[in-house]
């Protein structure tokens, strides 16, 4: 049966021209940065350029044809399911790295670190949204929440929480309210990262900053093709079966939200279905598909060890490739989804301001406070890859890190990957706080209460080796 769709109607053609417009801005976007030597230096992704320079393309196209370039919606899509198809993705990697000793530590204290930022901007996002709120009229106090999704979690998530704010609970332009603080994490990610490496050239603790590019090793193995890998002669291409685990993995992910949702829907769970569990399933997507991504991987190992399947099916090479298109995509597609013309408010530009401020300065004192008290020999590079994950994403992380640790010769890069699982062990009851502060000015008073006991709960796990050794000597 026929649609009715023409080949050449427009709608036949805008998910394409999206993608194309997207993706040409980074292209040109990383052109600049390699011609602009204040560009590179200014160590700002490609991706975050890119999406600036689609918003100021709209704004131009707007101007002069009344219409934007964009479907919003479709920025907004390519934005909550590039976070979900990322995370599938590096979940699908096999890992054989063992941790042992120390390593295993310090791999907690990175994850205890992250949550005791999301927890420190949290509180100091509230703090501030209750203070400006006795001055401005028009402000949602619980939009101080979206600080540490900004700039802890990243575009993803910050569209996530902006949005439904926006649609549950109606805070006005809270999907670009979001979306500018996590651009505006981006840009703090740069001017801290920069400040940092300054000061460390200037002190002459680093040589080299700034490369212009930094060369694979020859031994990396990650681009090696496992043992058993499928070929590339396979009658069904090797990229293609990398893409279709990735959308497995994220279709079971939506299966088993989709149930949830049937059972909130149902009236079973009552409010507390409705107003926290239903946000909070569909506003972490990413890491029901990490978990969906991680059994597609044990099924597949099952199947190798009972021989029933003989070759190995994942591909880190392939994706490690997958996991940055689409984080690309999501960068890219949450700065073009901004509206400029909330920017005409006094209760979103100042609020805007003073967050993105505190989130940039606190965020870079803690990080300098803990890495050199806890990670002593690599304080430096664990300050630089955990200050751009708080303000950007992990890749804003790496790219610091890579200015003065090329070649990964820390454990700074490993630890940034495997402190995940404690990252979400502990940060799982800041996550039910999301949709609990929203729902009136009590339930905001208790979450800020409960983000400063917390805050001091992490800050004693953090440092209990030399809190609980001076007891003891003491005693």
């Amino acid at each position: 049966m026929s649609t009715g769709m023409n080949f050449w109607d427009t709608g036949m053609w805008s998910f394409i021209i999206t993608l194309t417009i997207l993706l040409t801005s980074m292209m040109v976007a990383n052109f600049l940065r390699r011609v602009i030597k204040p560009l590179r230096r200014s160590l700002i992704p490609s991706s975050v350029l890119g999406g600036f320079l689609a918003l100021f393309a709209d704004f131009i196209f707007k101007k002069i044809t009344g219409n934007s370039m964009f479907n919003p919606v479709m920025l907004e899509a390519l934005t909550y399911h590039g976070l979900g198809l990322g995370f599938a993705a590096v979940a699908l990697k096999t890992t054989e790295r063992k941790i042992v000793g120390d390593s295993k530590k310090d791999i907690m204290n990175y994850g205890l670190t992250t949550v005791s930022a999301y927890v420190l901007q949290g509180a100091i996002g509230i703090a501030i949204m209750l203070i400006l709120g006795l001055f401005l009229s028009d402000t949602f106090p619980a939009a101080g929440l979206l600080l540490p999704m900004g700039y802890g979690q990243g575009p993803g998530q910050a569209y996530n929480w902006g949005h439904t704010y926006e649609v549950l609970w109606g805070f006005e332009h809270g999907t670009s309210f979001g979306l500018t603080l996590a651009a505006t994490g981006f840009i703090s990610a740069s001017v801290g990262g920069i400040f940092y490496l300054e000061r460390l050239k200037r002190k002459g603790l680093v040589k080299n900053t700034f490369e212009d590019e930094i060369v694979a090793s020859e031994e990396d193995e990650e681009n090696k093709p496992a043992k058993g890998e499928i070929p590339l002669s396979e009658s069904m291409d090797k990229l293609t079966v990398q893409v279709a685990l990735v959308l497995i993995s994220y279709a079971l992910a939506y299966l088993f939200m989709w149930g949830i949702n049937k059972i909130i829907e149902a009236g079973i769970l009552g409010t507390f279905g409705t107003n926290t569990l239903q946000p909070l399933i569909w506003g972490f997507n990413f890491l029901i598909s990490t978990v969906f991504a991680v059994l597609v991987k044990t099924f597949l190992r099952f199947l190798k060890k009972k021989k029933i399947m003989k070759r190995e099916y994942t591909s880190n090479f392939m994706q490690n490739r997958i996991s940055g298109f689409m984080f690309d995509i999501m960068v890219v597609a949450s700065i073009a989804a901004i509206k400029l013309s909330a920017f005409q408010h006094r209760s979103f530009i100042i609020p805007i301001i003073a967050l993105s401020v505190a989130g940039c300065v606190f965020t870079y004192i803690q990080c300098d406070f803990i890495a050199k008290r806890l990670f002593k020999g690599y304080e430096h590079e664990s300050f630089l890859a955990l200050y751009g994950m708080l303000t950007g994403t992990a890749s804003t992380g790496i790219i610091l890190l890579r200015e003065i640790d090329p070649y990964f010769s820390t454990p700074a890069a490993t630890n940034l990957v495997y402190q995940q699982l404690y990252a979400i062990l502990f940060g799982f009851p800041v996550l039910l706080l999301l949709g609990f502060a929203p729902q009136s000015n009590t339930n905001l008073w208790i979450t800020f209460i409960v983000l400063i006991v917390l805050l001091a709960v992490y800050t004693v796990l953090l440092f209990r080796d030399s809190i609980f050794k001076k007891k003891k000597k003491t005693a």
